[in-house]
């Protein structure tokens, strides 16, 4: 069972768009400089349970809400992936129009798709079920606040589908980006 410090009904900092944002506990990386070390305990907060997850999927049903996103604490902790997984399948069953960010400290080449300590038997189908992957740790040394949707110059906004079917990693463009360049 994963425990989840909050719930954000109404995000516009974590993805793109209104989202709805999942603060979930437990991460290993311990981060120095960390925006929230209190996610470390994979205790804190209150257990996610089937109340919390009802609460997830009525909050994405408002037609302004882009879609879900995952933080924390670290998503893709082996003992979160399993608890997060039915609850990815059940959002993109009932909202398949709506996008799905995660942020993680692992790397997506290294940590997800290789023999790692974050892989197990959840990985994958929860890597094919996000739209957006915000990857590697957070290094205080290269923290830039003016980054859109991550916090140092090391991290990758990557297009998670596009990456997966070329097997290699495709940056995500914001849709801002895409329109000036046209």
């Amino acid at each position: 069972m994963m425990n989840y410090g909050e719930i954000k009904k109404y995000d516009i900092a974590n993805g793109e768009g209104v989202r709805v944002t999942l603060f979930v506990s437990g991460c290993t990386h311990h981060c120095k400089g960390c925006f929230q070390p209190e996610t470390w305990n994979f205790s804190y907060g209150k257990l996610f349970d089937d109340a919390a997850k009802e609460e997830i999927l009525r909050a994405l049903n408002a037609s302004f809400i882009n879609g879900l996103t995952l933080l924390g604490g670290e998503p893709f902790e082996p003992e979160n992936q399993r608890s997060l997984l039915s609850l990815l399948r059940e959002v993109r069953s009932r909202y398949p129009k709506k996008s799905i960010w995660c942020y993680t400290g692992y790397t997506l080449e290294r940590d997800l798709l290789s023999e790692s300590r974050a892989r197990c038997e959840c990985t994958d189908e929860m890597l094919s079920m996000l739209d957006v992957l915000v990857d590697g740790e957070f290094v205080e040394e290269l923290k830039n606040i003016s980054l859109p949707f991550r916090g140092s110059e090391n991290q990758r906004i990557i297009d998670v589908k596009k990456t997966l079917e070329a097997g290699k990693v495709i940056l995500w463009e914001l849709e801002s980006d895409k329109i000036h360049m046209k």
